[in-house]
């Protein structure tokens, strides 16, 4: 049994920190996570377009980059300050990830888009947990929507099957016998 449960399950208080401060920290993360899922899944339907995941990823694309947005609007709403050095970040994070050659160096490697998709999974099952995090709080705040974050949780996890669907076919076809 860990410490935490002997301990009646309550974890530990820090202290120094407001809620609402950490709030911010937890909000900026993950917006800065969505600059880079959004920039990201736009490249990758670019990349892909006239292909199946091309045509699959370009609405997620819009879709994800309306949660960016909704975030925004969350974040107006609590009246949490956007850390610009956070964005830029996720933004050179994202760049900076598609240096990589992947076996390719003159053409597009199909092991790319493999990879961006798991990191685009990754991503959205992070958003999914935001979202969850939020709609627990929603229940105590009044400026937190319970049915946008039901919706916005509900959309995630469209994402995510989708996305899980393109990997697998991707991946499939990376690694099928040539």
């Amino acid at each position: 049994m860990s410490e935490h449960a002997r301990a009646g399950s309550r974890l530990p208080v820090f202290t120094g920190q407001s809620g609402h401060d950490l709030l911010g920290i937890y909000l900026n993360d993950h917006l800065a996570g969505a600059t880079s899922g959004t920039e990201r899944s736009r490249h990758l339907a670019m990349a892909c377009r006239g292909s199946e995941i091309g045509d699959a990823m370009a609405p997620i694309a819009a879709e994800i980059a309306e949660d960016r947005r909704s975030l925004l609007e969350i974040m107006r709403r609590l009246r949490i300050p956007v850390r610009r050095y956070k964005v830029y970040a996720g933004r050179l994070a994202e760049r900076a990830a598609r240096l990589k050659s992947n076996g390719g160096l003159v053409r597009r490697s199909p092991l790319s888009t493999l990879l961006e998709l798991e990191l685009l999974q990754a991503g959205v099952q992070g958003k999914a947990c935001l979202w969850e995090v939020l709609r627990g709080l929603a229940d105590r705040d009044s400026r937190l929507d319970p049915q946008q974050l039901d919706d916005l949780l509900e959309r995630a996890g469209r994402q995510q099957h989708v996305i899980e669907d393109l990997r697998r076919l991707q991946g499939a076809e990376v690694f099928r016998d040539r």
